[in-house]
């Protein structure tokens, strides 16, 4: 499939502008809060599936002067990364174009690797986590940030906006992801051969009308977009009646004064063992 245009590519999120808006919004002080604690300067971090960069930035900082460097599988993404490191002044971060199952790093050379919603979408895990441990010196963390799909919620419900997370669930199911990857991690960490797994959970609250909006905005012009919905409705995720009812209710919500969504994020930090 082509990843820039496909409704449903490997990462089944897409490219929109919608998209990349909200990947923009996150830190490393609001996404990986959890891994902060572990950093130190002079360690040598992977971001891997790194996207445009702005959590990568933050990790850069938290071990600078030692290396932090980002990969993903999209060119425009990396581009986009290095415009943000280069406006930041984090001289420290280096991105690459790569294929996580496939990094072009030598044995044990990373103290720390990280990850954000990226197990959820990669067809193979184990195939990752190999590769990942490979790259990881003895005693190394690695330190996954992943979505609990079947957590997400739009309050008030109306009746039907639970099915918007069923339907986006389904698209993730059609591309072999793991839309419950958030709280199967451990399992799948163990089974790589990690050790001393430690788990955490942390909400994403969406509730400001701003951020109602840029909710509102993403289901509108990414989830129900006709794109999206022919691919949801050929995989049997949803029907034309649904996807009409769910715009319908999407913006009856924008305007409530109750208007709020959430949904939870599976942690874990795990080690190499030496």
């Amino acid at each position: 499939m082509n990843q820039q245009t496909s409704a449903t590519p490997d990462y089944t999120m897409g490219y929109s502008d919608e998209m990349l808006k909200t990947q923009l919004r996150a830190t490393a002080e609001t996404s990986a809060e959890f891994l902060l604690p572990y950093l130190r300067p002079g360690l040598r971090l992977l971001d891997f599936g790194c996207g445009p960069g702005t959590i990568s930035v933050g990790l850069a900082k938290a071990v600078a002067p030692g290396e932090m460097h980002g990969v993903d599988m999209a060119e425009s993404l990396i581009e986009l990364a290095m415009s943000v490191a280069a406006s930041q002044g984090q001289e420290n971060a280096t991105f690459h174009v790569g294929d996580v199952t496939d990094l072009e790093f030598e044995d044990n050379f990373f103290d720390v690797a990280h990850c954000r919603s990226v197990l959820m979408h990669v067809p193979d895990t184990a195939a990752v986590l190999a590769e990942v441990k490979r790259v990881l010196k003895p005693g190394g963390m690695i330190a996954c940030r992943e979505m609990i799909c079947e957590s997400a919620f739009t309050h008030p419900d109306f009746g039907i906006m639970k099915r918007s997370w069923e339907m986006f669930e389904d698209l993730v199911k059609s591309d072999d992801g793991h839309p419950q990857m958030g709280k199967d991690m451990k399992g799948h960490l163990l089974a790589a051969g990690f050790a001393d797994v430690r788990m955490s959970a942390s909400f994403s609250t969406y509730s400001s009308p701003e951020e109602i909006a840029s909710v509102h905005r993403l289901v509108s012009q990414w989830l129900l977009s006709p794109e999206v919905a022919e691919a949801a409705i050929k995989y049997g995720a949803s029907s034309k009646g649904l996807v009409s009812d769910l715009q319908a209710a999407y913006d009856r919500w924008k305007d409530h004064p109750g208007a709020l969504f959430t949904f939870a994020y599976g942690e874990a930090i795990a080690t190499k063992p030496g």
